[in-house]
């Protein structure tokens, strides 16, 4: 890894991660991909492994600190953190009151991340299309499924950790959306809300254990069948569209612990069958807008970290000369 890091940069690609994690249906993993920090990201967690224990025990933090690129990790992390618990309270707002604006642009934004994302297969063939094929479908029916109903016991609140976390470093696959699968979404947001340390806590050892196994499997199969891989997680992205569509009617409710009546089971309508089946607009014109600005976006991104990567290498060239 470099040894010079922009880390207040890489704050901000962890604040971006943890704006996108708040919301069922958009991941972590897909900002993460689209900053050009994915791959870099994925390694510095495996690096939690058997010689970062020998450095620990031997308390060498700086070697420690070395081995798991501890500057990267941290500042990514401390910019997730900032986001989730200060935005958390903003996303169930903006959902609840503006929802068709707000997957509109999340919408908009998964399509450019696939195109992006898609780009990173330098050969495509059999085995990436079968893979692009599968990922594709595997997300639609993960986001097709039902919420269910399940315990606030402690080691379910571990598992869902576990098994969410490693859903958000995978682009496509929202872990907020996998919470919502587990029952659990509205629980750790409410927890996250209130600052709720034991719950949070039991959510934080889950998924501490379920991202450092689960990163280990992801880094190996980068290393061997990277195109394959990154076909896969393309069709992972382009699967999970069919949970941001940004018309849907409203097939069952369930009613939460405060006695708010809430969505359980949706299902995706065309914009005029919206207006047919709920007597409100579905402000298509806008909808477009935020559409376009959610590519834009993206778009604009990778435009700059282009221009900031050619930057770089025409100053290193120049320092040879």
């Amino acid at each position: 890894m470099k040894s010079k890091r922009n880390y207040p940069l890489l704050v901000l690609k962890g604040i971006g991660m943890g704006a996108a994690d708040v919301i069922p249906g958009v991941s972590g993993g897909t900002i993460a991909f689209i900053t050009g920090i994915y791959e870099e990201l994925v390694g510095a967690i495996r690096s939690f492994d058997l010689t970062a224990l020998r450095l620990l025990g031997r308390f060498d933090l700086r070697g420690f600190w070395r081995h798991i690129h501890g500057g990267f990790l941290f500042s990514v992390l401390a910019g997730i953190a900032i986001s989730i618990f200060s935005l958390a309270k903003l996303m169930k707002y903006l959902l609840e009151s503006y929802p068709i604006f707000v997957w509109s642009f999340f919408f908009g934004l998964i399509i450019a991340s696939s195109w992006l994302v898609a780009r990173e297969v330098k050969r495509w063939g059999i085995g990436t299309v079968v893979a692009l094929a599968a990922g594709t479908v595997a997300a639609y029916v993960i986001t097709a499924l039902s919420p269910a109903t399940t315990p606030d016991a402690w080691w379910f609140i571990v598992l869902s950790g576990a098994v969410a976390v490693c859903a958000m470093i995978l682009p496509g696959i929202s872990g907020a959306f996998i919470l919502l699968l587990l029952g659990k979404y509205a629980y750790i947001i409410g927890a996250v809300s209130t600052f709720d340390v034991p719950v949070l806590l039991l959510f934080a050892v889950g998924a501490v254990v379920g991202i450092v196994s689960f990163s280990h499997l992801l880094s190996w199969l980068l290393a061997r069948y990277h195109g394959v891989t990154v076909a896969l997680l393309t069709g992972f992205m382009v699967g999970s569209l069919n949970k941001i569509w940004p018309w849907k009617r409203v097939v069952e409710t369930y009613t939460n612990s405060h006695g708010e009546v809430l969505p359980l089971v949706e299902r995706n309508v065309l914009p005029g069958a919206y207006e047919q089946l709920t007597g409100q607009p579905a402000l298509l014109s806008w909808a477009i807008v935020f559409m376009a600005a959610g590519f834009l976006l993206i778009w604009g991104i990778e435009r700059g970290a282009a221009a900031l990567s050619r930057r770089r290498a025409a100053e290193q060239e120049a320092d040879k000369h």
